[in-house]
């Protein structure tokens, strides 16, 4: 019974230290890995959006299963997405937005899915999602 006690929480330390030791990381440009988290981003965004974009990441980390990836979303061409005729374009046209992106994914089943992301925040509107979603403090460049 001690024994199995003992073993339970060694166990249970070991996964705890891993956990937490997990390194924060910027996937290299070209990986693989960086090139299936801004994918699973592109689909929602680009829907939004109406049109095909690109990312200018700013901020990119990951940690373990999860990443924080913030930037600027751009045209194939290099230029400003048109926000007329979407969600945004009121807040574009009255210059209460901001030409960027925000987002949080997290790895399952061996694919990246996106938990939340925020498009023409004019403020830090990602600074509490580290505890809304239970994610790692250290991938966010500001938390409250």
């Amino acid at each position: 019974m001690v024994r199995r006690f003992l073993i339970f929480h060694f166990l249970l330390a070991s996964a705890v230290f891993a956990v937490s030791g997990q390194t924060v990381y910027t996937p290299e440009k070209g990986s693989v890995e960086r090139k299936a988290i801004l994918d699973a981003l592109r689909t929602p965004i680009e829907r939004d959006l109406k049109q095909p974009i690109v990312f200018v990441t700013d901020n990119f980390k990951v940690q373990g299963t999860w990443a924080f990836v913030g930037g600027t979303p751009q045209t194939p061409t290099g230029g400003e997405p048109n926000y007329k005729g979407t969600k945004y374009a009121e807040a574009y046209d009255s210059g209460a937005f901001d030409n960027n992106f925000f987002a949080v994914l997290k790895k399952a089943g061996g694919k990246w899915k996106v938990t939340t992301y925020a498009i023409g925040c004019t403020d830090v509107c990602y600074s509490d999602w580290w505890r809304r979603f239970n994610a790692p403090k250290a991938i966010f460049p500001f938390t409250e």
